[in-house]
C-alpha cells in the first residue's frame, strides 16, 4: 500500500482524498489484472442486421413497427428496455464517477477504460432491438429522451468509500440482470448477446470487489459502514426511469431480478467472498455496522421467502387455468 494509518480502525484517520491515494497501488494492479483478462469484442458482429429494415421517416419503402415483429417474449421486452435505458445514462455515470475517483493516474485510466467498454453495451443492445425490431422504436427513443433528461445522481456520491461499494455489487446485479434477461428473451442471438456484455459486467465487479478488499485492510470500520450502508439502501441505477417500479416488478415475477435473486445472486456473493460478517477488530462503529448488515441480511432472506411462496402460489394458478 501506499499510505497506512497509524490506527487502521480510526474514522478520523481517513479522508476521501487520502483513500484515493492509498488505493492507487491496488487500482494499477487490478487494471493491469483486468486489462491481461478483458476480451475485445465487436458490437456489430452480435446483431442480426439481415433482419433489419426501414422504418417510416426518409424511406418511402419504410414499414410501420408491429408487435407481432417481435421475437422476443413480453418479459423480455420489458427487461431490454429497462437494461438499456440503464445503460444510456453512462454519460451520467462517467462524470459521477470522473468527479469521485479523478481523471488522473490509475484511476483515471480505469474511469476512462470501464467507460468505453459500458459503451459498447448501449450500442449492441440499441442496434439489436432496432434490427430485430424487438421493441416499439419511437418508444424507445421517447424513453430514453425522458429518461437521460432528468440526469442521474448516485445516493452514494457524498463518498467515495461508499461508491465503491456500491458499484460492486451494483456490476454484479447488473450483469444477473442482463444473463436472466437473455435466458427468459426467448431469441438465442438475444440470448448471446446479453451473454456476452454479463462477462464485461463480471470483470467489472471482480474490479471494484477487489478494490472494496483493500478498503476493508486499509480502514475496516469506514468501509463497513459504506457496505452497511450501501446494502440496506440499495437501489438499481435505473431507479428514476419512466415506469420502473411496474417493470421491476414485472421482472421481479418474471424471475429476472428479485429479492431472492438479489439475496442469493448478488448481495451474498460479494460478502462470502470478502468474509464481510467474519471480519474481526472493529471498533464499536464498525462492529455495530457489521451487526446490523447481519440482521438485515437475515430479514431480506425472510422477505425473499415470502416472496418466493407468493411467486410460486402464483404459478400454481397459472398452470391450473391452462396458462
Amino acid at each position: 500500500m501506499t499510505l497506512t494509518s497509524p490506527h487502521l480502525g480510526s474514522s478520523e484517520a481517513w479522508t476521501d482524498a487520502r483513500l484515493l491515494y492509498a488505493l492507487e497501488e491496488v487500482v494499477e494492479k487490478e487494471l493491469n489484472r483486468h486489462l491481461k483478462v478483458v476480451k475485445d469484442w465487436m458490437p456489430h458482429e452480435y446483431v442480426p442486421w439481415s433482419d433489419g429494415r426501414n422504418f417510416p421517416g426518409l424511406f418511402e419503402d419504410g414499414e410501420a413497427w408491429e408487435p407481432q415483429q417481435s421475437k422476443v417474449t413480453d418479459i423480455g421486452k420489458i427487461a431490454l428496455v429497462v437494461n438499456l435505458l440503464t445503460e444510456d445514462n453512462l454519460p451520467s455515470y462517467h462524470h459521477e464517477i470522473a468527479t469521485l475517483f479523478g481523471r488522473d493516474g490509475a484511476w483515471g485510466t480505469w474511469v476512462h477504460r470501464w467507460t468505453a467498454e459500458e459503451g459498447r453495451h448501449g450500442i449492441v443492445m440499441r442496434d439489436y432491438l432496432l434490427a430485430s425490431r424487438a421493441v416499439d422504436p419511437d418508444k424507445l427513443e421517447q424513453f430514453r429522451m425522458s429518461h437521460m433528461s432528468e440526469g442521474f445522481e448516485s445516493d452514494n456520491r457524498h463518498s467515495m468509500l461508499h461508491s465503491v461499494a456500491y458499484v460492486a455489487f451494483q456490476e454484479l446485479a447488473t450483469r444477473i440482470s442482463h444473463r436472466n434477461t437473455g435466458h427468459q428473451s426467448g431469441d438465442p442471438v438475444c440470448d448471446r448477446m446479453l451473454a456476452r456484455i454479463a462477462t464485461d459486467e463480471n470483470l467489472h465487479m471482480v474490479f471494484y470487489r477487489n478494490l472494496l478488499g483493500a478498503a476493508f485492510e486499509l480502514a475496516p470500520d469506514l468501509t463497513m459502514q459504506a457496505v452497511r450502508d450501501v446494502v440496506v439502501n440499495f437501489r438499481m441505477p435505473g431507479h428514476g426511469m419512466p415506469g420502473f417500479e411496474r417493470a421491476a416488478a414485472q421482472m421481479a415475477i418474471g424471475e429476472i431480478y428479485n429479492l431472492r435473486i438479489h439475496h442469493d445472486d448478488v448481495l451474498q456473493p460479494v460478502l462470502r467472498f470478502l468474509k464481510v460478517l467474519e471480519i474481526d477488530g472493529l471498533g464499536p462503529e464498525g462492529l455495530k455496522a457489521q451487526e446490523e448488515l447481519g440482521l438485515y441480511m437475515g430479514g431480506l432472506d425472510s422477505e425473499a421467502s415470502k416472496f418466493d411462496e407468493k411467486l410460486a402460489a402464483r404459478k400454481a394458478r397459472m398452470a391450473a387455468r391452462g396458462r
